[in-house]
């Protein structure tokens, strides 16, 4: 070891009347001595400098690393056992005094070491102890759990139990397809009107203004078998209540807060969804994702489309030669539309009808196949909503014109 640095530690050591430990000795020349660890360097620095093996109270981390040894691993594997969590992947965090912080700093800044703070060597020693022995990995980039250890009342005296433990339990997804094969069911949890959620005899103390939804006869299900807090559903977008998704079903992602089990069989979980809705909703290709897919799916892009089917009532008679002129519907100029008013903001968007096929069933009724660009009011283009779409089915027919049923056949995303 080379003199400059051994002057440099002992400049270090006497700034601290010699109470340093090995940890923080070692973590002030991880840049330029060889070592398994930090606390090894402040070992072989000790050596170098013949100095006695340190015994004492560090000026530094007031021995913050014995509790890691002592309390730590112990404390993590409680609090496993007391909410009785799977995992396999997990990533450290940890809470510091802000005296040990800002000493640890007060040292680099007036002796001018530019290494790593004290923090990251505690969330590594934490997390090389944890991997030891619980044989799990720390993984930065798809954690299952985060480990939050709290240092903060150590230096405080009679503290029983001065580390706590936290474990943060990260969310799962569930990426599919879902086809309601019914009118009547909306896509999510939907409150009460009356009570907001609370419970009335209105919702028969349910708090929900429909019994079930698309979310809720899948939601329940995984939950059950992961023991989740929580769950949230993310739709490519949404059907009225009134309306069918068929086709290949529109594209979801359910979100899994707090999962005590991460292992779960989709497959099964599938059948077992398909039993409790009895035909009235399916639940396709189910896999799981990552928290990303959840804002994609939500993206409106030129490339994404949906195709829809129409049922058209009109006032006055028409003949089928007639619906010839709904070819030249192509770009749409859409206020919000009256029923969404209260919910969206009142603006105008233009939308594309890619094509338009028809089908005359009798003098006032027809049939719609639609295929328009992603966010297009379907009900609002066939009635024109008092002039707020334009042009409009209502419009180019010269009568008025109605949604009398509504399907949804096709959501393209990427």
């Amino acid at each position: 070891m080379n003199q400059e640095i051994l002057n440099k530690a002992e400049e270090l050591i006497k700034y601290t009347n010699g109470n340093i430990c090995n940890h923080c000795l070692g973590r002030k020349f991880s840049d330029c001595v060889e070592g398994k660890g930090n606390e090894d360097r402040g070992i072989k620095i000790r050596e170098s400098l013949n100095l006695k093996a340190y015994d004492g109270e560090c000026e530094i981390c007031h021995d913050l690393f014995n509790f890691i040894e002592e309390d730590v691993l112990d404390l993590v594997n409680e609090k496993i056992d007391l909410l009785k969590v799977e995992f396999d992947t997990f990533v450290v965090g940890c809470k510091l005094p802000k005296e040990i912080v800002e000493k640890d700093q007060e040292i680099s800044d007036e002796l001018d070491f530019d290494v790593e703070i004290i923090k990251k060597e505690v969330n590594r020693e934490i997390g090389k102890l944890l991997e030891a022995n619980l044989e799990q990995n720390v993984d930065f980039d798809g954690e299952d759990v985060l480990v939050m250890v709290d240092f903060r009342r150590i230096l405080k005296e009679d503290i029983e139990n001065p580390v706590k433990v936290r474990l943060q339990i990260n969310p799962i997804f569930i990426e599919g397809r879902y086809r309601k094969l019914v009118r009547g069911i909306p896509q999510t949890k939907w409150p009460c009107t009356k009570c907001k959620g609370r419970g009335c005899e209105e919702c028969n103390f349910t708090g929900k203004q429909y019994p079930e939804s698309v979310e809720e006869l899948l939601s329940e299900t995984v939950l059950k078998h992961t023991n989740g807090y929580e769950a949230k559903f993310h739709g490519a977008g949404r059907e009225d209540i009134d309306v069918r998704m068929l086709g290949t079903g529109r594209p979801f992602v359910l979100e899994i807060k707090e999962p005590k089990i991460r292992k779960i069989d989709l497959e099964k979980i599938a059948d077992e969804v398909a039993e409790v809705a009895k035909g009235k909703t399916e639940y396709l290709n189910l896999k799981f994702t990552e928290r990303k897919r959840k804002a994609e799916i939500k993206v409106s892009s030129p490339d994404t489309y949906k195709v829809y089917r129409a049922l058209v009532k009109c006032e006055d008679d028409i003949k089928e030669e007639d619906l010839e002129k709904l070819q030249s519907i192509h770009m749409i100029q859409q206020r919000t539309p009256i029923r969404v008013s209260h919910r969206r903001a009142d603006k105008i968007r233009e939308k594309e009808v890619k094509n338009i096929e028809s089908k005359f069933i009798d003098s006032k009724t027809f049939e719609m196949i639609i295929k328009t660009e992603g966010g297009l009011y379907i009900k609002e283009l066939i009635s024109s909503d008092e002039g707020r779409s334009n042009p409009s089915v209502t419009e180019v027919l010269g009568t008025q014109a109605i949604c009398a049923e509504l399907d949804v056949i096709e959501v393209g995303i990427k």
